[in-house]
């Protein structure tokens, strides 16, 4: 379909060839916290598998936590692209359940080994603090740039009737394949300490359910709701698309947390992408917006 978002400006070679370095450093900080923790690995260990030198470890990272940044923000990245690229017709509680399903389903681009080391990825983060501050900030960089997304999505509701206009065919961007890998036996996940609502409770069937047949007839100019769409409710705010971005992050990043602290599987019931899609259905009377 035709496009009206502006395509972004493309990376030069040079940016290019440092964003691949990044994620050559960060792909071996993984490995090595994976296979020894995150106490027993140096910097300069990771430079080591890495095959640079420490000095230039250091042109690209601060610390050794912050070397597995591009691996947390390649997933967040995803699920933006995800939720742009969703039909333009569909509202945001669709979009977002479609980048979920995009996203968090072995096999869309992130194979369920990977998954494993995502896992035990997560749960590093919350037993260190200095991990789980390079994991808070990535999710705070997702969620303006979702919020951006979603300000894209419902400015182009349609002017006349209400209509979407095409929200373009951005390509949903290259998954991260980290390796084949198995989280250490002795990972455990400490007490919630990123201040998001856990996901460890199921969430209540009350207010998950499909709105009623009965769908309210437009007003004069405007547009009948489309299909699927939540009903608002009478007198309903819209939120600011920052705060719906906010809600809808939160709701995905407690459904990863609270599956790394598990055991659950990878696929179907108890997995990320069905415990995401379980929070955003008890958040459906959200007022999304269009």
């Amino acid at each position: 379909m035709s496009s009206t978002t502006p395509t972004p400006p493309q990376a030069s070679l040079t940016e290019r060839r440092k964003a691949e370095t990044r994620m050559e450093i960060a792909r071996a900080a993984a490995g090595l916290f994976v296979r020894h923790g995150l106490r027993a690995t140096r910097a300069e260990d990771i430079a080591q598998a890495a095959g640079i030198a420490p000095r230039t470890f250091y042109r690209y990272f601060a610390t050794k936590e912050e070397a597995v940044a591009p691996l947390y923000a390649a997933g967040a990245q995803r699920w933006v692209a995800a939720v742009r690229a969703a039909p333009a017709d569909a509202g945001v509680l669709q979009a977002l359940e479609e980048g979920v399903r995009h996203t968090l389903t072995p096999g869309g681009g992130v194979s369920a080994s990977s998954w494993e080391w995502v896992r035990t990825l997560l749960r590093l983060a919350e037993a260190n603090p200095s991990l789980r501050r390079v994991w808070a900030e990535v999710c705070q960089d997702s969620e303006r740039l979702l919020g951006e997304v979603l300000v894209e999505r419902v400015t182009r509701v349609g002017t006349a009737g209400g209509s979407a206009r095409a929200l373009g065919d951005d390509n949903v961007a290259p998954a991260l394949e980290a390796g084949v890998g198995v989280p250490r036996s002795g990972a455990r996940a400490s007490e919630a300490g990123a201040g998001v609502p856990r996901s460890g409770a199921r969430a209540s069937e009350t207010g998950a359910g499909v709105p009623g047949s009965g769908a309210p007839a437009p007003e004069a100019g405007g547009a009948m709701p489309r299909p699927g769409a939540p009903t608002p409710r009478p007198g309903a705010t819209v939120p600011e698309p920052r705060f719906a971005a906010a809600v809808a992050s939160a709701a995905v990043r407690a459904a990863l947390e609270g599956w790394a602290e598990g055991d659950g599987p990878v696929e179907g019931p108890g997995s990320p992408a069905e415990l995401a899609l379980r929070n955003l259905a008890a958040l459906r009377d959200f007022p999304w917006g269009p």
